[in-house]
């Protein structure tokens, strides 16, 4: 998926700590930095743009891949990439930044980040500005609708005249616009589930990690019901500025390795569920 922020969330950037990391603490990224925060080496030659960290840009909230918990930023995207931090002898830092720089590699190429993690989907429009890691994992999208609204599929939804919603500048709104809807574009997960909630949408497309995670809550489950999964043979992928090889081949060894050793499956059962058949 895609995902943007604009307005007033737009123009922040905050650097958050992982659940690796001793210092929870959520501050604005303000001013000039000391020496110490300048581009660094980290183990095997891999260049950083702050010494012995590994910065991530990504867009919060996006459970279950990275969110806020008790002052940290968790997720299944954050565990993979703490593993990638520890191969290369650093820690993991996480910055909140506006989505949209990470279809444009803005972020990463004006060495603000050294990656962006954000439950992105590889595309061949977005490969032109940035360099993807090997899939790490496979997605599909999922039709969610208030129980009381009856729709249980799209067809649902054009023919009862029901509105539908999806979050913006995303696949799954690109997938709906497809199918000749005019959805209405929230900002981020959170503002989706929101407009259900609210009445402002009747259903909504969006990825079925992230359906899964909302009904594990009672309160949405007796509210919301699961439509149909939609196949669009997505796959999401870590991007890194445009010729850093060593950076994706170090992302790359740490994905082969985790699904080769069960370390993938761990995660993945910890953050989203049971593995799929045909996943290692």
């Amino acid at each position: 998926m895609s995902r943007t922020a604009n307005g007033h969330r737009a123009r922040r950037i905050r650097t958050l700590a992982t659940a690796g990391v001793a210092a929870a603490g959520l501050f604005l990224v303000a001013g000039c930095g000391s020496d110490d925060d300048g581009p660094g080496e980290a183990a095997g030659g891999v260049p950083v743009v702050k010494k012995g960290k590994l910065t991530t840009c990504t867009h919060l909230p996006y459970p279950p891949f990275q969110f806020e918990q008790s002052g940290k930023v968790v997720g299944f995207d954050v565990a993979l990439i703490d593993i990638v931090a520890k191969n290369l002898k650093v820690e993991q830092e996480i910055r909140d930044t506006p989505f949209e720089n990470f279809k444009t590699g803005a972020f990463l190429n004006s060495g603000e980040c050294d990656l962006a993690a954000a439950g992105m989907t590889i595309t061949d429009e977005r490969k032109k500005n940035v360099d993807f890691s090997v899939p790490y994992f496979d997605a599909t999208q999922a039709l969610l609708a208030t129980k009381k609204s009856g729709v249980k599929s799209l067809a649902d939804v054009k023919s009862m005249k029901k509105k539908l919603g999806a979050q913006a500048e995303t696949t799954g709104e690109s997938y709906a616009t497809g199918q000749g809807f005019d959805p209405v574009a929230f900002e981020s997960s959170d503002a989706v589930l929101n407009g259900l909630r609210t009445g402002q949408v009747d259903a909504v497309v969006i990825d079925y990690p992230v359906v899964q995670g909302w009904l594990k809550d009672k309160a949405n489950a007796d509210q919301f019901a699961l439509g149909q999964n939609i196949e669009t043979g997505e796959q999401y992928g870590f991007s890194v500025k445009k010729g850093n090889e060593k950076l994706r081949a170090a992302i790359d060894k740490a994905i082969k390795d985790a699904k080769a050793d069960g370390t993938y499956k761990k995660l993945y059962e910890q953050w989203i569920g049971p593995l799929p058949k045909g996943q290692s």
